[in-house]
Protein backbone atom coordinates (compact mmCIF):
# COMPACT_ATOMS: atom_id res chain seq x y z
CA UNK A 1 0.00 0.00 0.00
CA UNK A 2 1.40 3.36 -1.04
CA UNK A 3 1.30 6.41 1.20
CA UNK A 4 -0.59 9.68 0.93
CA UNK A 5 -0.50 12.47 -1.63
CA UNK A 6 -1.73 15.96 -0.75
CA UNK A 7 -2.91 18.03 -3.73
CA UNK A 8 -4.10 21.62 -3.45
CA UNK A 9 -6.45 23.02 -6.05
CA UNK A 10 -7.49 19.44 -6.68
CA UNK A 11 -10.94 19.82 -8.25
CA UNK A 12 -10.13 21.30 -11.67
CA UNK A 13 -7.39 21.82 -14.23
CA UNK A 14 -3.97 20.42 -13.42
CA UNK A 15 -4.98 19.54 -9.87
CA UNK A 16 -7.78 17.29 -11.08
CA UNK A 17 -5.48 15.62 -13.60
CA UNK A 18 -2.84 15.02 -10.91
CA UNK A 19 -5.54 13.51 -8.69
CA UNK A 20 -6.43 10.99 -11.40
CA UNK A 21 -2.79 10.15 -12.15
CA UNK A 22 -1.91 9.52 -8.50
CA UNK A 23 -5.11 7.57 -7.86
CA UNK A 24 -4.27 5.34 -10.81
CA UNK A 25 -0.82 4.84 -9.29
CA UNK A 26 -2.50 3.55 -6.12
CA UNK A 27 -1.82 6.43 -3.72
CA UNK A 28 -4.22 7.50 -0.99
CA UNK A 29 -5.36 11.05 -1.69
CA UNK A 30 -5.78 14.19 0.38
CA UNK A 31 -7.65 16.65 -1.81
CA UNK A 32 -7.79 20.34 -0.95
CA UNK A 33 -10.13 22.85 -2.58
CA UNK A 34 -12.51 25.69 -1.88
CA UNK A 35 -15.80 24.14 -3.09
CA UNK A 36 -17.31 21.34 -1.04
CA UNK A 37 -19.60 20.16 -3.85
CA UNK A 38 -16.71 19.80 -6.32
CA UNK A 39 -14.51 18.08 -3.74
CA UNK A 40 -17.24 15.56 -3.00
CA UNK A 41 -17.85 14.98 -6.71
CA UNK A 42 -14.16 14.39 -7.49
CA UNK A 43 -13.64 12.24 -4.38
CA UNK A 44 -16.56 9.97 -5.25
CA UNK A 45 -15.33 9.63 -8.84
CA UNK A 46 -11.81 8.66 -7.77
CA UNK A 47 -13.01 6.16 -5.18
CA UNK A 48 -15.36 4.58 -7.72
CA UNK A 49 -12.81 4.42 -10.57
CA UNK A 50 -9.63 3.55 -8.70
CA UNK A 51 -10.71 2.08 -5.32
CA UNK A 52 -8.39 4.38 -3.38
CA UNK A 53 -8.83 6.09 -0.02
CA UNK A 54 -9.68 9.78 -0.35
CA UNK A 55 -9.87 12.53 2.25
CA UNK A 56 -11.08 15.97 1.21
CA UNK A 57 -10.73 19.32 2.96
CA UNK A 58 -12.51 22.57 2.16
CA UNK A 59 -9.80 25.19 2.62
CA UNK A 60 -9.34 28.79 1.50
CA UNK A 61 -5.57 29.02 1.15
CA UNK A 62 -5.69 32.81 1.18
CA UNK A 63 -6.54 32.62 4.91
CA UNK A 64 -3.73 31.80 7.34
CA UNK A 65 -5.96 30.21 9.97
CA UNK A 66 -7.33 27.74 7.42
CA UNK A 67 -3.81 26.75 6.34
CA UNK A 68 -2.90 26.10 9.99
CA UNK A 69 -6.07 24.05 10.48
CA UNK A 70 -5.30 21.91 7.43
CA UNK A 71 -1.77 21.20 8.65
CA UNK A 72 -3.11 20.06 12.03
CA UNK A 73 -5.70 17.82 10.36
CA UNK A 74 -3.08 15.97 8.26
CA UNK A 75 -0.25 16.05 10.80
CA UNK A 76 -0.24 12.32 11.53
CA UNK A 77 -0.65 11.12 7.95
CA UNK A 78 2.48 9.82 6.15
CA UNK A 79 2.43 12.21 3.19
CA UNK A 80 4.90 11.03 0.56
CA UNK A 81 4.02 13.53 -2.17
CA UNK A 82 2.96 17.17 -1.82
CA UNK A 83 1.64 18.95 -4.92
CA UNK A 84 1.26 22.69 -4.37
CA UNK A 85 -0.99 23.25 -7.36
CA UNK A 86 -3.43 25.89 -6.08
CA UNK A 87 -2.95 29.32 -7.57
CA UNK A 88 -4.68 32.02 -9.56
CA UNK A 89 -3.99 35.17 -11.52
CA UNK A 90 -5.06 38.81 -11.49
CA UNK A 91 -4.70 40.25 -14.99
CA UNK A 92 -4.60 43.90 -16.03
CA UNK A 93 -2.77 47.18 -15.57
CA UNK A 94 -1.29 47.26 -12.10
CA UNK A 95 -2.65 50.70 -11.20
CA UNK A 96 -6.21 49.59 -11.93
CA UNK A 97 -6.33 46.00 -10.67
CA UNK A 98 -7.92 45.00 -7.35
CA UNK A 99 -5.32 45.16 -4.56
CA UNK A 100 -7.35 42.84 -2.32
CA UNK A 101 -7.35 40.14 -4.99
CA UNK A 102 -3.61 40.60 -5.53
CA UNK A 103 -2.99 40.21 -1.80
CA UNK A 104 -5.02 36.98 -1.86
CA UNK A 105 -3.01 35.82 -4.88
CA UNK A 106 0.25 36.43 -3.03
CA UNK A 107 -1.09 34.43 -0.10
CA UNK A 108 -2.13 31.48 -2.25
CA UNK A 109 0.78 31.49 -4.72
CA UNK A 110 3.55 32.20 -2.19
CA UNK A 111 2.66 32.05 1.50
CA UNK A 112 0.44 28.95 1.53
CA UNK A 113 2.90 27.14 -0.74
CA UNK A 114 5.80 28.06 1.56
CA UNK A 115 3.98 27.04 4.74
CA UNK A 116 2.79 23.71 3.40
CA UNK A 117 6.24 22.97 2.01
CA UNK A 118 7.88 23.78 5.34
CA UNK A 119 5.47 21.85 7.56
CA UNK A 120 5.00 18.79 5.36
CA UNK A 121 8.58 18.90 4.06
CA UNK A 122 9.85 18.66 7.63
CA UNK A 123 7.84 15.46 8.11
CA UNK A 124 9.25 14.08 4.88
CA UNK A 125 12.79 14.74 6.05
CA UNK A 126 11.99 12.83 9.27
CA UNK A 127 10.70 9.92 7.13
CA UNK A 128 13.79 10.26 4.89
CA UNK A 129 11.65 10.21 1.76
CA UNK A 130 9.24 12.41 -0.12
CA UNK A 131 8.57 14.38 -3.27
CA UNK A 132 7.33 17.96 -3.51
CA UNK A 133 5.97 19.52 -6.69
CA UNK A 134 5.59 23.31 -6.84
CA UNK A 135 3.88 24.87 -9.85
CA UNK A 136 5.80 27.70 -11.46
CA UNK A 137 5.29 29.08 -14.96
CA UNK A 138 7.27 30.32 -17.91
CA UNK A 139 6.43 33.59 -16.16
CA UNK A 140 8.90 32.43 -13.50
CA UNK A 141 11.60 33.36 -16.03
CA UNK A 142 9.98 36.25 -17.92
CA UNK A 143 8.51 39.41 -16.31
CA UNK A 144 4.92 39.87 -17.44
CA UNK A 145 3.56 43.32 -18.23
CA UNK A 146 -0.18 43.33 -17.34
CA UNK A 147 0.67 40.24 -15.29
CA UNK A 148 3.35 41.72 -13.07
CA UNK A 149 2.35 40.43 -9.64
CA UNK A 150 1.52 36.93 -10.88
CA UNK A 151 4.86 36.53 -12.66
CA UNK A 152 6.64 37.86 -9.58
CA UNK A 153 4.95 35.19 -7.44
CA UNK A 154 6.03 32.51 -9.89
CA UNK A 155 9.61 33.82 -9.87
CA UNK A 156 9.54 33.30 -6.12
CA UNK A 157 8.27 29.74 -6.54
CA UNK A 158 11.11 28.87 -8.91
CA UNK A 159 13.89 30.44 -6.85
CA UNK A 160 12.60 29.05 -3.56
CA UNK A 161 12.08 25.54 -4.92
CA UNK A 162 15.44 25.26 -6.66
CA UNK A 163 17.29 26.42 -3.55
CA UNK A 164 15.29 24.09 -1.31
CA UNK A 165 15.96 21.10 -3.54
CA UNK A 166 19.69 21.74 -3.16
CA UNK A 167 19.32 22.01 0.63
CA UNK A 168 17.51 18.69 0.82
CA UNK A 169 19.78 16.68 -1.47
CA UNK A 170 21.02 14.37 1.28
CA UNK A 171 17.61 13.97 2.95
CA UNK A 172 15.79 11.69 0.50
CA UNK A 173 13.36 14.49 -0.36
CA UNK A 174 13.19 16.15 -3.78
CA UNK A 175 11.58 19.43 -4.81
CA UNK A 176 10.52 19.74 -8.44
CA UNK A 177 9.36 22.97 -10.05
CA UNK A 178 6.99 22.57 -12.99
CA UNK A 179 6.86 25.51 -15.40
CA UNK A 180 4.05 25.24 -17.95
CA UNK A 181 3.00 27.87 -20.44
CA UNK A 182 -0.53 28.51 -21.69
CA UNK A 183 -2.65 25.46 -20.84
CA UNK A 184 -6.23 24.60 -21.71
CA UNK A 185 -7.88 24.96 -18.29
CA UNK A 186 -10.29 27.43 -16.65
CA UNK A 187 -7.27 29.49 -15.54
CA UNK A 188 -7.49 32.00 -18.40
CA UNK A 189 -11.26 32.36 -18.09
CA UNK A 190 -11.05 32.99 -14.34
CA UNK A 191 -8.46 35.73 -14.93
CA UNK A 192 -10.32 37.25 -17.92
CA UNK A 193 -7.38 36.40 -20.19
CA UNK A 194 -9.13 34.27 -22.82
CA UNK A 195 -8.81 36.87 -25.57
CA UNK A 196 -5.12 37.70 -25.15
CA UNK A 197 -2.59 36.53 -27.72
CA UNK A 198 -0.84 34.16 -25.29
CA UNK A 199 -3.94 31.96 -25.08
CA UNK A 200 -4.64 31.96 -28.81
CA UNK A 201 -1.49 30.18 -29.99
CA UNK A 202 -0.21 26.67 -29.26
CA UNK A 203 -2.11 26.17 -26.00
CA UNK A 204 -1.23 22.78 -24.50
CA UNK A 205 -3.84 20.28 -23.37
CA UNK A 206 -4.04 19.87 -19.63
CA UNK A 207 -3.73 16.06 -19.68
CA UNK A 208 -0.45 16.23 -21.61
CA UNK A 209 0.93 18.87 -19.24
CA UNK A 210 -0.02 16.83 -16.16
CA UNK A 211 1.54 13.63 -17.50
CA UNK A 212 4.82 15.36 -18.36
CA UNK A 213 4.83 17.05 -14.97
CA UNK A 214 4.29 13.77 -13.12
CA UNK A 215 7.13 12.11 -15.04
CA UNK A 216 9.44 14.95 -14.00
CA UNK A 217 8.34 14.60 -10.37
CA UNK A 218 8.81 10.84 -10.44
CA UNK A 219 12.36 11.26 -11.77
CA UNK A 220 13.16 13.87 -9.12
CA UNK A 221 13.98 16.59 -11.64
CA UNK A 222 14.80 20.00 -10.22
CA UNK A 223 12.95 21.98 -12.89
CA UNK A 224 10.84 21.04 -15.89
CA UNK A 225 9.65 23.57 -18.45
CA UNK A 226 6.69 21.86 -20.10
CA UNK A 227 6.57 21.83 -23.89
CA UNK A 228 9.18 22.43 -26.58
CA UNK A 229 7.81 25.87 -27.51
CA UNK A 230 8.02 27.00 -23.90
CA UNK A 231 11.54 25.62 -23.52
CA UNK A 232 12.64 27.55 -26.62
CA UNK A 233 10.91 30.72 -25.41
CA UNK A 234 12.79 30.66 -22.12
CA UNK A 235 16.07 29.79 -23.85
CA UNK A 236 15.77 32.67 -26.32
CA UNK A 237 15.23 35.21 -23.54
CA UNK A 238 18.68 34.37 -22.18
CA UNK A 239 20.29 35.74 -25.36
CA UNK A 240 18.28 38.88 -26.10
CA UNK A 241 18.11 42.21 -24.21
CA UNK A 242 15.58 42.48 -21.40
CA UNK A 243 14.03 45.51 -23.10
CA UNK A 244 13.13 43.36 -26.13
CA UNK A 245 11.87 40.52 -23.94
CA UNK A 246 9.53 42.93 -22.18
CA UNK A 247 8.21 44.33 -25.45
CA UNK A 248 7.43 40.85 -26.78
CA UNK A 249 5.89 39.79 -23.45
CA UNK A 250 3.73 42.92 -23.43
CA UNK A 251 2.45 42.15 -26.93
CA UNK A 252 1.62 38.55 -25.96
CA UNK A 253 -0.32 39.72 -22.93
CA UNK A 254 -2.56 42.14 -24.86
Amino acid sequence: MKGYVLITGATSGLGYEFSKILAKEGYNLILVGRRKDKLNEVSEELIRRYQVYVRSYVVDLSKDNEIEKLCKEVDLLPIEILINNAGFNVYGEFTTTDLKKEEEMIWVNIISLTKLTKIIGKKMVEMKKGKIMNIGSIGSYIPGPLNSVYCATKSYVLSFSQALNEELKASGVTVTTICPGATNTNFAKSANMESIQLFNNNVMEVTAVANLAYKALDKGKVTEIIGLKNKLTVLITKFIPLSLTLKVASKMMR
